[in-house]
């Protein structure tokens, strides 16, 4: 993947932080993939690391988030698409991350008229939490095992509860041009 990335985790005390991290091991394993990564929503990619590379946290740090009431995710549901980074994911409803992620697109478009960044995340972006990366075929009997060991994990697809939500919480800066193993955050801000 070209670039960094900006991703959105929940806040760190998050009841679905530790059960995300939890199932993301369980369906990597189930699918035999050896790609682990922390839950989190992609807000932006393709990022040129130039734009950072002198300090990546003054740099996040001068970006102009929104307070962390006016972010919310909320699931819709579960999902598997023939891309490798999205084979299984958790569809993230675009209201409650559209305005954050109109800001993050903002570093990538630069030089872009202002509207370029807001038609990216209409028509561009999908939000989605990552469960699997893989080069696979998800069988719909799989989809509906990892479905179940979801629900049983207490996690609601549809967004109704505190475990199928969250508001505010982490930004973070991932060089994403690397191995997916050597994807780590290089800056982290609170929202």
């Amino acid at each position: 993947m070209p670039g960094s990335s900006l991703w959105l985790l929940p806040p760190q005390s998050h009841p679905l932080t530790p059960i995300l991290t939890t199932l993301i091991k369980t369906v990597s394993t189930h699918f035999s993939s050896p790609h682990t990564f922390i839950p989190h929503v992609t807000l932006t990619s393709e990022i040129p690391p130039s734009i950072y590379e002198k300090d990546p946290q003054v740099w996040l740090d001068s970006l102009d988030f929104l307070k962390a009431d006016d972010v919310s995710v909320r699931f819709e549901r579960l999902e598997t698409s023939s891309v490798f980074f999205r084979k299984m994911t958790i569809r993230v409803a675009k209201e409650g991350v559209r305005a954050l992620a109109t800001i993050a697109r903002t570093v990538v478009e630069r030089s872009a008229a202002e509207e370029q960044p807001r038609k990216w995340v209409e028509e561009s972006f999908e939000p989605h939490l990552s469960l699997l990366y893989a080069d696979i075929e998800v069988s719909e009997e799989s989809l509906k095992e990892i479905e179940t060991a979801i629900r049983e994990a207490g996690v609601n697809l549809e967004g109704e509860s505190k475990l199928g939500s969250w508001v505010g919480g982490r930004v973070v800066l991932v060089p994403t041009d690397r191995k997916i193993e050597d994807w780590n955050a290089v800056a982290l801000r609170d929202l």
